[in-house]
């Protein structure tokens, strides 16, 4: 309860409300419908206290309380400055402009989905993904899903319904959003069967545990972990020759993984799923919007026959892509066959291996500006290194530059970084041992980056108010 509180007579009508500039805002981005649902249930709850707060008869004084939820309500753009370059909860890789525009063009008109422009017949809609994708790994086919769990949970409920698979207790992922590994499994109703140790699982260990109720046997890359010191694992040429010796499929899921040989750009290994290929692997899985830059899909190449096994799983056209991911991977892929210009037109490796001096050059106006606007910080750029994220090379960090805002007092961080993050679009960067740091090497729109600094309030501003 309020101290001092206002009389519910004094409670303006919601009509009225609505009609006030002062919630224009709100209403922009909540929505008529929205904005009234709220309104309504902040005055019920104040009759039902007996009543409310003193800011309660002014329009300016429900924007203020709704503007938080509001900013909530939308997809903001946003500059990420974490130093992570695949941010999950900022939307991952970027894709190029030569594949927006793709998209542009299919979003708005019609295009040959599922219809063969030869001979006037339905046709396949994964083709153009699924061709350039055996084509770029060397498999005999490729199938697509929405997204990487999906590729794991059909290729399992595909393979091993009702039966047992074997998996190292090393391999037992958590991936975003607390879904793990096993629970999964249940849902492709298949049984776990939990081999070896945390560290140390020998080929051995699935070859005692293989029996007549065994579907198949997986490896799955520990993309967001690593385990060091006293460890061992089973290679691919292992467990291929034993799946083969007992009839079984082998699959790899990989996590991220790589179409391309990224130590050739001066970056940490990633495996490839075309290196799992030649290892004996019949199915590798991986994603769509990590590494390889493009959108959000599970990717499946392999041998023909598990993959159209796969294709005809009822479950396929329920864990399908949408016309515009679609486009969006067939423009990626035709990116990657021509390997001489990828790191200029793919955004993500571009980004990735952008030179030091380039980003101290870039990051020093930016860094200038700041200063400017909040004087009460320290600001300086500094050398840095963030992580490439999503699960890709947990262990491996890429060297950086930062802006270094410092204060002593975290408070002060804080509400700068609060600021930040209210800004149109929104800078997010990372506050650690005392200071913000806003990492360089995502940001491409340097003039949009400093446009959005120059209506940041000052500390002074914000104290007075």
């Amino acid at each position: 309860m309020h101290q001092t509180l206002l009389e519910l007579r004094q409670l303006p009508a919601i009509d009225r409300l609505l009609r006030a500039p002062e919630l224009a805002p709100v209403l922009s981005r909540l929505g008529p419908a929205g904005t009234k649902n709220r309104l309504r249930e902040l005055q019920s709850q104040w009759r039902s206290e007996g009543g409310a707060p003193l800011w309660a008869n002014q329009a300016a004084g429900y924007a203020a309380h709704l503007e938080p939820e509001a900013n909530a309500a939308d997809y903001v753009p946003v500059f990420n400055m974490t130093g992570t370059l695949i941010h999950t909860n900022l939307g991952r890789a970027p894709i190029a402009e030569s594949v927006l525009a793709a998209m542009s063009r299919a979003a708005t008109g019609n295009l040959s989905l599922e219809f063969d422009l030869n001979t006037g017949r339905r046709g396949s809609r994964d083709k153009p993904v699924t061709e350039r994708l055996a084509a770029l790994t060397g498999a005999e086919a490729a199938t697509v899903v929405n997204n990487t769990a999906a590729a794991v949970l059909i290729t399992l409920n595909t393979f091993a319904l009702g039966k047992e698979v074997p998996v190292s207790r090393g391999e037992l992922i958590e991936i975003g959003g607390s879904f793990r590994l096993p629970e999964l499994m249940e849902r492709a109703n298949c049984r776990l069967k939990e081999v070896g140790t945390t560290n140390r699982t020998r080929i051995s260990d699935y070859a005692d545990n293989i029996t007549g109720d065994t579907g198949l046997l997986m490896k799955v890359h520990p993309s967001n972990f690593y385990i060091e010191g006293f460890t061992e694992t089973a290679t691919n040429q292992q467990l291929a020759e034993l799946a083969q010796s007992h009839n079984l499929p082998y699959c790899v899921d990989l996590g991220s993984g790589a179409l391309i040989d990224l130590t050739a750009y001066g970056l940490p290994h990633e495996p490839m799923p075309q290196t799992s290929l030649n290892q004996g692997a019949d199915l590798v899985m991986f994603s769509g919007d990590k590494l390889m830059g493009g959108a959000q899909a599970g990717l499946i190449v392999g041998k023909k026959s598990l993959i159209d096994a796969i294709n005809k799983n009822p479950m396929k056209r329920a864990l399908r892509c949408d016309k515009l991911t679609l486009v969006a991977l067939a423009e990626t892929l035709k990116l990657y066959e021509d390997p001489e210009t990828l790191h200029q037109s793919l955004p993500l490796l571009a980004n990735m291996t952008r030179g030091l001096d380039q980003l101290r050059k870039q990051a020093q106006p930016i860094a200038t500006a700041l200063q400017t606007l909040l004087p009460e910080l320290a600001v300086t750029v500094i050398d840095s290194d963030c992580q490439i994220g999503s699960g890709a090379l947990p262990d491996k960090r890429i060297p950086s530059v930062a802006i270094r805002l410092h204060h002593e007092a975290d408070s002060v961080l804080r509400r700068t970084h609060n600021q930040l993050r209210d800004l149109r679009p929104a800078v997010v960067g990372r506050v650690q041992s005392g200071e913000l740091l806003l990492d360089t090497r995502s940001v491409t729109d340097w003039e949009g980056l400093l446009a959005a600094l120059q209506t940041l309030p000052s500390l002074n501003q914000t104290d007075a108010e």
